[in-house]
């Protein structure tokens, strides 16, 4: 069973910047794609960015050019550099592995198995 633990979600006035991490147990991490989803309190739980085991990085229209995912497979972690931070990106945050996952639906829920519990982000204006 993979585990994965979010942190590094705060407080931040708009225009500033956060960076998100996932812990990720389990012996294939390197094997997984992972993804950042969001959920907006009353929104539907939403795609922002994911990043293939070959490293392919792909982003949600609303984060292109302010967000970065990369991950590091020697500490089973992913990570979501947030910069430019706007009122609007207030939400949980969740962290997603789809392990061996190399198709194009990188962007729908279903495709991801295990999630961690989420971190909150609220950015004020």
């Amino acid at each position: 069973q993979v585990q994965l633990v979010e942190s590094g979600g705060g407080l931040v006035q708009a225009g500033g910047s956060l960076r998100l991490s996932c812990g990720a147990s389990g012996r294939t991490f390197s094997r997984y794609t992972m993804a950042w989803f969001r959920q907006a309190p009353g929104k539907e739980r939403e795609f922002v960015a994911t990043i293939t085991w070959s490293r392919s990085t792909y982003y949600a229209d609303s984060v292109k050019g302010r967000f970065t995912i990369s991950r590091d497979n020697a500490k089973n972690t992913v990570y979501l550099q947030m910069n430019s931070l706007k009122p609007e990106d207030t939400a949980v945050y969740y962290c997603a592995a789809a392990p061996n996952y190399s198709g194009s639906n990188y962007d729908t829920r279903r495709v991801y198995i295990h999630w961690g519990q989420g971190t909150q982000v609220t950015v004020s204006s």
